[in-house]
This record gives C-alpha cells, structure tokens and sequence, in this order.
C-alpha cells in the first residue's frame, strides 16, 4: 500500500519577512507620533511667550530692567568748519568727562508679583553714588580753548527707565545741592535719564568736582552698571538667594547663601575699551548696526557718528533669577519623546517576538498617544505645582495607565509587571537628566550604552532569519 505524502505549505512573502515588516511598521509608528510631540514642544514655547507677555506687562507698571550709567560731566564747544559750497559756518559739539573715581553702593529689596498663575521677579535699589571730576584736560582733545564755553557745562546721569524712580533725586556738587531735570539735552551722550546745568568757572576748573546723589530705583529682574570712572567701584547687597552675574565683569568677591547675596566689583579704566574723555560722539553707547529697544542708553544719533567702541559692551551687574524656570525642563524633557518611544516600542517588539505575543498596530499607536500625552500632563501640573511634585504626578500616571494596557494585552501579569518597572526605570533616568543639566550628556550617553547592552543580550538567542524556532521565553 502506497503511503501519501503531505507537503507543507511554502511560507508566504510576508511570512518570510513578518520580522523585517514588523519593524518597518513599528518604525513609521514611531516617526509617525513625532508630529505630536512636535507640536507639545510648540505648545511649550507659546505658554512660555504666554508668561513672557504676562511678566511684561507688570514690568511695564513697575520698571524695566534697569542700566545705570554716570555722571558724566559735558562741555560744549565751538568748531568751524565749511559746507558744500565752501561756505564758512559755526556748528556747535561737546566734551565729554568721565570720573576720576566712582563708587556705587546699594541695596536691592525684591520681591514677586503675580499676573495670573505666571510669577515676575521686581525689586526696590537704594543706591548711593559718590566719587569725583579731576579738573578737565583738554590735552589730546585737539580743541581750541577759547572756544570753549565752560559756563554752559551740564552733568548727566544715564538711567535706562525713569519710571522706576521712587523719589526726588538731588545731587551734591562741591557740598552744594542741585536738583537735577529730567530729561537729556543734546551732547548729554545718553537717550534716558537726568541732567544738571553746572557751570564751571574758577577754582571749579583747577580742583576739580566731587559729587555724590542717591537714587531710589524700581526695577525688574537685572541691574546693570556700565564702568565710567578711571577706577569704578560697585558694592551690592540683597536677600535674593539666586543671582546670576552677567556681564562683561565678573565681582571681585561674592557671597551667596541663604540669606541672600553680596558681591564687590572693581574695573579700572584700562579694563575697557574707550578712554576717560573724548569729543563729539567718537564713542558710540550702543551698537548702530543692532535694534536697540526704548530703553537703551544709547547716544545720540548723527550722520557722522564713528564706531570706534561700543560702550554697551562693556556693562555688568546682577541677574535676579527664577530658581526654576520649570518651562525650559518640560521642552528639554519634550525633546526625548522619540527615545521614550522608541525604547517602550522595542520592549514591546521583543515581547511580541519571544514570547508570541501578538499586538496589533492600534494598540501600539495607543501606547504611543499614552507617552506623548505625559508632556502636556507634565506641562500642565508644573504651571501649578513644583516642578519635582508635577513630574511625579504625570509619571505616575502614564506608567499605571501603560502599565493597565499591558496586562489587558499581552494577559500577563509577569509581563505587564515587567513594562511597568522598564517605564518607571526609563522616567526616573528622564528625571535625573533634566536634574543634572551639566552632567546630562555624560549620564545620557551612559545610560543609552547600558540600554543598548540589554538589548543586545535580550536578543542574543534570536534566531532573525526565522523567529519560530526562538525558544527564549521571557516572563
């Protein structure tokens, strides 16, 4: 009796390569939820410009950021020159003198207003000012004595928003008080602030002038100096906890704790670039070739302005930062989205491989949505509790939910357990990177390396060419 043979079936094409198709499917799901994350990170900066307008318009009421500049001490002058047409004519520019020595000392009182649910650091400075003019030398100056006119001399004080200021400022000349204008004249080099008409005349010319004024100043978030004296000296106090120093000086010393902070400038004039005096405007205050906003101290604009410095440059002071700036962590955490995804996918990917797990397309989108769904989880709870309390609260959630959807599909506890503890392993690593911002490339680059490791030994007994012989068995 003749036996018959059953032949098996030939595997399919997709058969063959249901690894090869799985991943490429996987893959363009991956890329696919890009496209939301992408949009979570521009939700991030339009609530960030959000806060930006908010903190804004509060300043606008209070004060600005404050530059404070000065005094510096103007003479003007007279020059002959000829027109187009050869046509004689007397025009009319300015000396300028910066001090010999200037000493600053202050405190600055902040304090936080609310607009909203959005917070904008402002503060109070009382600062007091003296230091001295040595008598005015002309040498190098390349003017003509005689055409000076020392009687029409005025003193000028750059203060970049004189909204800011809280009471009267009257300025000790030589132990006499004047009261100053408000207001630059033309050839006082500066856009906003103060002036006083000084004539010199006498012993005035040959001693020289001391001076001293206090100014009780509103502003918001950063103070700023720019170093006028030969020697310039600033001294600032403040319970504010988290200064940042900017600028073109570091302080000399500084001290912050929990009390707040004290810090101690000193720049000399040959720290700098532009000289203790010089006529017209050969020393700009402002970048010509920049937009420069309403407050800037900027000297005035003519046709020919030359370039030499840019005075600007040369400004420091102190920063009063937000100890948290809890928007720029959550678009720092945004921009992992594809490895959160990408690594959750593959652990779901090997479980279907080694296990014979099947898991469809959907819910692989579902699992998805879930973690890119956190970011505005995370975004929104931040806005309203600290940031630490926000994550925990967002992360929490996402993993018990993935963690719910993986037991309903792969109906194994085991397994379940296992993408639970792979996902809270995965944001407690996302959480120590955005903690350590300086040391978070070197953890990062570690942490994908040990990754990349367990994937490679999960996966050592894979048999890629067919996975129906693969016997490794996971939960």
């Amino acid at each position: 009796m003749e036996t018959l043979e059953t032949k098996q079936p030939a595997p399919t094409f997709f058969e063959r390569n249901a690894i090869i198709i799985k991943l490429m499917m996987v893959g363009f799901i991956s890329l696919l939820l890009l496209i939301p994350s992408v949009m979570i990170q521009n939700l991030v900066i339009e609530r960030s410009e959000s806060r930006d307008h908010a903190v804004n318009d509060i300043y606008s009421k209070w004060g600005q950021t404050q530059t404070l500049a000065g005094p510096i001490l103007n003479v003007p002058y007279r020059t002959l020159t000829k027109d187009a047409n050869g046509k004689e004519e007397i025009t009319l520019d300015y000396l300028h003198f910066l001090p010999e020595r200037l000493d600053v000392k202050g405190n600055i009182d902040p304090s936080i207003r609310y607009y909203g649910i959005y917070e904008a650091i402002l503060y109070n400075g009382k600062l007091n000012f003296s230091g001295n003019f040595t008598s005015p030398d002309l040498n190098g100056l390349k003017v003509v004595p005689e055409s000076i006119s020392w009687k029409d001399a005025f003193i000028t004080i750059g203060i970049s928003d004189l909204r800011g200021i809280k009471e009267s400022v009257l300025v000790n000349l030589n132990d006499k008080a004047y009261t100053v204008n408000p207001g630059i004249e033309r050839g006082g080099v500066f856009d906003s602030g103060l002036s006083i008409p000084f004539p010199l005349e006498g012993a005035q010319l040959l001693s020289g002038v001391k001076f001293g004024f206090s100014i009780n100043l509103n502003g918001s978030s950063k103070l700023s100096f720019w170093p006028l004296g030969k020697e310039t000296n600033i001294q600032l106090n403040s319970p504010w906890t988290t200064p940042s120093f900017s600028g073109a000086f570091l302080p000399e010393s500084r001290e912050v704790s929990e009390k707040g902070f004290s810090a101690k400038w000193k720049v000399l004039e040959l720290n700098r670039n532009f000289p203790q005096k010089w006529t017209g405007d050969l020393y700009s205050f402002a970048n010509a070739d920049e937009d420069t906003d309403a407050t800037s101290l900027a000297i005035d604009t003519r046709e020919h302005k030359t370039k030499n410095a840019v005075i600007d440059n040369y400004s420091f002071g102190v920063d009063l930062l937000m100890p948290v700036d809890f928007y720029q962590k959550v678009y720092r955490s945004a921009k992992y989205a594809l490895m959160f995804i990408g690594l959750t996918f593959t652990a779901f990917f090997f479980i279907e491989l080694v296990n014979k797990k099947r898991i469809h397309p959907v819910q692989y989108i579902l699992v998805g949505f879930a973690l890119v769904i956190f970011y505005t989880l995370l975004l929104s709870f931040t806005e309203h509790l600290s940031f630490g309390i926000a994550y925990s609260i967002a992360s929490a959630a996402t993993i018990l939910l993935i963690t719910w959807f993986s037991g309903t599909v792969l109906k194994s506890k085991g397994l379940s357990i296992l993408m639970g503890s792979l996902l809270s392993a995965l944001y407690l690593f996302l959480y120590i990177l955005l903690q350590m911002e300086d040391y978070s490339l070197l953890i990062g680059s570690i942490g994908l390396f040990v990754i990349l490791g367990l994937v490679m030994f999960i996966s050592r007994k894979v048999d890629w060419y067919d996975f129906r012989k693969t016997e490794v068995q996971v939960n």
